[in-house]
């Protein structure tokens, strides 16, 4: 059994997709049924013939990459989808061969039926030296490297996701996303220093940051409600927001949604927001579709988005707590751009 990185597009356009419809899906729209191809050298002689641009690395990288998808990923083994959409990771098993699914949108017709066995783990459950291997910039690749599909088995069965000092290999060398990578550097950081109420002080110094008088609830029981915030001078004028903030790190539940949607309409408050650093489970995404114009969520990766976003705004004393400092870097030659 093996252990691959199968994403769903580079912005996490096919996240839905694959997950409501059990695929693990690539692009190459533009690549016909590879169901027919007897070898690798005739598989490289379609991607040169439908890619005439490209150039003999590109060209190599993807016919690897398809390659695998096709022929090398094996019933039964292992998939991780790190998903662009929420900061949450994604843990399947494949369960069908290679298969061209015409009825699918262009971008999605190479498909690998996939049983999701967890779709909401946070990123903050693992450990950097896995998300460094997630964060390859390749669309399908192994994951080899720090004892990855043994630890991936242990967190499925239920155990944390412990570190580990052993390299081994990884086959291909991929490029990193080092934008996703400070992001979770940053994100365990905050993790550490901002836990319990702490959090909420942070959550409550990016609302001052965007203009919201806010009022923050004492540690302890906080009767549903841990930030309240308005506009204007004095904080009367719309919209006027409830804040509920949970810091720990497991996905939360529908319940506390409704929570919220209690504490707002006792609060007459016009809106709403929900930060959850661990994330949100399945049930309370799709409730919360129906409530787009007066509750917003928050997992980790929301707060450290908006956290970014509204860095220089924040208070000098949360700069000091969080010191930052902005740098350039040439992006590489995407090796996903098809995928």
């Amino acid at each position: 059994m093996s252990l691959w990185l199968i994403r769903a597009g580079r912005y996490g356009e096919r996240e839905s997709l694959a997950l409501d419809e059990g695929l693990s899906l690539i692009g190459w729209e533009e690549l016909p049924d590879l169901a027919g191809i007897g070898s690798r050298e005739e598989l490289e002689e379609l991607v040169r013939a439908t890619y005439p641009d490209a150039g003999k690395g590109r060209i190599a990288n993807w016919v690897g990459q398809l390659w695998r998808f096709r022929e090398l990923i094996e019933v039964g083994d292992l998939v991780v989808l790190p998903l662009k959409t929420r900061a949450a990771i994604a843990i399947g098993k494949i369960t069908g061969p290679y298969l061209y699914r015409s009825d699918l949108p262009s971008d999605a017709h190479h498909t690998r039926a996939t049983e999701w066995l967890v779709t909401d783990l946070p990123r903050s459950r693992f450990e950097q030296d896995l998300l460094y291997s997630f964060g390859a910039f390749m669309t399908v690749c192994q994951l080899q490297r720090h004892q990855a599909e043994e630890r991936i088995k242990a967190i499925l069965g239920g155990a944390p996701v412990a570190p580990t000092s052993e390299e081994g290999s990884e086959e291909p060398t991929a490029p990193v996303d080092l934008e996703q990578y400070a992001a979770d550097d940053l994100t365990e950081f905050i993790g550490r220093r901002f836990k319990g109420h702490e959090l909420a002080r942070l959550v409550d110094g990016i609302l001052r940051s965007q203009g919201y008088q806010t009022l923050v609830s004492p540690e302890g029981a906080d009767g549903g409600v841990d930030i309240i915030a308005g506009s204007g001078p004095m904080g009367f004028d719309a919209p006027r927001l409830c804040v509920q903030v949970k810091s720990g790190e497991t996905p939360i539940g529908s319940a506390v949604l409704r929570e919220l949607q209690g504490t707002m309409h006792n609060f007459n408050a016009d809106q709403g927001l929900l930060v959850a650093w661990g994330g949100f489970a399945g049930p309370l995404l799709k409730e919360a579709r129906h409530l787009h114009f007066t509750v917003r969520l928050w997992d980790a990766g929301q707060v450290v988005e908006q956290l970014l976003r509204r860095y220089e705004q924040l208070s000098p004393s949360l700069q000091a707590e969080l010191p930052l400092k902005r740098i350039w870097v040439r992006l590489p030659e995407s090796a996903e751009e098809q995928g």
